[in-house]
């Protein structure tokens, strides 16, 4: 029962740091503010919510598990909150998203 346990919260973690992975690629591969909110936004709540689900699994029920837990609630709410507020203050302050007519920044 151990080695099951220990195979499904390391395949969680490995999961988890793949997205976030992904995710840090996506912050350096794309074009604009807003694509890069949205990519960072995504996989930052997966990858961190794999890692935190991989640590519960490991850890079993105990009071470590549910401070997790609160934390892993935490973070699902609040990153997409504020990768939201970002993009609001950006397109606010008068950022355009980067479209197909739009011209390529030549810098």
């Amino acid at each position: 029962m151990t080695g099951l346990v220990e195979i499904l919260s390391g395949l969680c973690i490995a999961v988890g740091v793949v997205a976030l992975l992904v995710g840090s690629l996506g912050l350096i591969r794309l074009p604009d503010l807003y694509s890069r909110t949205h990519a960072v936004g995504m996989m930052d709540t997966a990858g961190v919510g794999f890692i935190i689900l991989g640590l519960i699994i490991h850890e079993g029920f105990t009071l470590v598990s549910v401070k997790l837990a609160l934390v892993g609630i935490f973070l699902f709410f609040t990153s997409p909150i504020a990768t939201h507020a970002l993009a609001q203050v950006a397109h606010r302050s008068g950022l355009k998203p980067l479209t197909e007519d739009s011209p390529e920044d030549e810098s």
